[in-house]
């Protein structure tokens, strides 16, 4: 059985994949500055995507994107401006979430979540 840890990258790695599928090119993994981690910072055309990775192996517990609460969206936006002092030339952005329910014998299942906080 794999770790929550363990599971996370492999959420993260499938997460890549998807979004350079779609057409994202992806700028950072697991970045960090001080306590703040942002799972995926991509970019498509034109705009900076930080993207909060949810993964799950079973629906017992809910939804992987229900795990997104009010305080961890506050967590996202002050890791997204931590970037942004970082990379000042950024302006556009958003914030989103990518789901993923992995499964023993079917393909993973992907629920992509743009902009869910509109700045």
């Amino acid at each position: 059985m794999e770790t929550n840890r363990e599971k996370g990258n492999i959420g993260e790695s499938l997460a890549a994949d998807y979004l350079q599928d779609k057409g994202y090119v992806i700028l950072h993994r697991n970045w960090r500055r001080g306590h703040w981690e942002l799972d995926l910072i991509a970019e498509k055309e034109g705009l900076l995507h930080f993207i909060e990775v949810k993964t799950r192996t079973g629906r017992i517990f809910g939804f992987p994107e229900e795990r997104v609460n009010k305080d961890k969206i506050r967590t996202l936006m002050r890791a997204a401006s931590a970037y942004l002092e970082t990379y000042p030339e950024r302006k556009r952005f958003q914030i989103d979430i990518l789901s993923i329910n992995l499964h023993q014998k079917k393909k993973p299942e992907f629920l992509l979540i743009e902009d869910i906080y509109d700045f």
